[in-house]
């Protein structure tokens, strides 16, 4: 169960029916995201592989992190690394995780907060589970989002944006069997908290069984619909899904999702992530936390990084000075 909930959704603004004359997009594709390690070793479903990059633009890499239940002993979270190029969005389900960076930013993010990096030019990163979280152990879920930024932007300053997870806006389907947390972008006339450099919209929905929720999309963002866990089907064309699997929907202005009536006895809804953005349709050369415009730029990205020019480690934090480049690092 998402950490983020209410009693009563009949009591929440409502998401307006669709217009005479909308177009509800039609499912393009369903992929199903492979099984892998992430970090340390915590368990993430790859929720972009296998998909074109074009038809994920301005997405470009998306882990689901979890959902797990960690006995003492086994919370694990990354070493320190670096990025270039882009924005990473770490949306805690339910959990905790602490976060560092070489220009001695860092926090705390926990059910339901959200938390925005803009990499920029560089920096160095760390994520990982509190202290007293090893110890104990205990559920931990989230996602984990890459969002390219444009050539012309690619160089800004790095900046954190701590979305706390009251100040999502949530929403209510029109018939009130969804529930709607809006983290970015402008959605069915209400803005979400997150501050993005290119246009784009986050949203996570819980769909009761047997319940619709249809969601008015730009028409000229993509849209993206993930399964966090339960079965149900999206688009006007109903096209099933289920947990760990990406839809990608073609052209419209309305996003049509439905929870299937009988869900498994773990899973009593359809969780989805809603994503959309405006293209930025650029080339991308990428490697592991890289994410630039040309292969020289990749490697001028490996070389300051070697040479320090990314950031150092903070002096507190030197015991834990790891550092590596995988592909997928937080």
């Amino acid at each position: 169960m998402p950490a983020v909930t209410v009693e009563d959704t009949t009591t929440l603004p409502r998401v307006p029916l669709p217009a005479p004359g909308t177009v509800r997009r039609r499912t393009r594709s369903v992929t199903t995201a492979p099984s892998g390690f992430e970090g340390e070793g915590f368990p993430v479903r790859r929720a972009f592989a296998g998909v074109d990059l074009r038809d994920l633009d301005p997405f470009i890499h998306m882990d689901q992190m979890g959902e797990v239940e960690y006995a003492p002993g086994e919370p694990k979270g990354t070493a320190w690394h670096p990025h270039r190029g882009f924005e990473t969005v770490t949306y805690i389900i339910d959990g905790t995780f602490e976060h560092a960076d070489s220009h001695g930013g860092g926090g705390t993010i926990s059910n339901g907060d959200t938390q925005w990096m803009t990499a920029g030019g560089g920096v160095l990163h760390i994520e990982r589970p509190p202290e007293h979280l090893v110890v104990s152990g205990g559920l931990f879920h989230g996602l984990q989002l890459w969002v390219n930024l444009p050539k012309a932007q690619k160089w800004v300053e790095p900046r954190y944006q701590d979305l706390r997870a009251h100040e999502s806006v949530l929403l209510a389907s029109a018939d009130a069997g969804a529930l709607l947390r809006v983290i970015a972008g402008d959605v069915a006339g209400q803005t979400g908290p997150g501050s993005t450099y290119t246009p784009m919209a986050m949203v996570h929905a819980t769909v009761a069984p047997g319940a619709t929720l249809d969601l008015p999309w730009r028409p000229d963002f993509n849209a993206l619909v993930y399964v966090l866990s339960g079965a149900g089907s999206v688009g006007i064309d109903g096209a099933p899904v289920r947990t760990g699997q990406l839809a990608v929907l073609g052209p419209g202005d309305t996003v049509t999702i439905n929870g299937a009536v009988h869900q498994e006895s773990r899973t009593p809804a359809l969780d989805v992530v809603v994503l959309g953005g405006q293209p930025i349709r650029e080339p991308i050369a990428m490697y592991g936390p890289f994410v630039m415009n040309t292969r020289q730029e990749v490697l001028d990205a490996f070389t300051d990084f070697q040479a320090g020019r990314l950031g150092s480690i903070p002096a507190q934090h030197v015991p834990h000075a790891a550092v590596r480049g995988e592909a997928g690092q937080g």
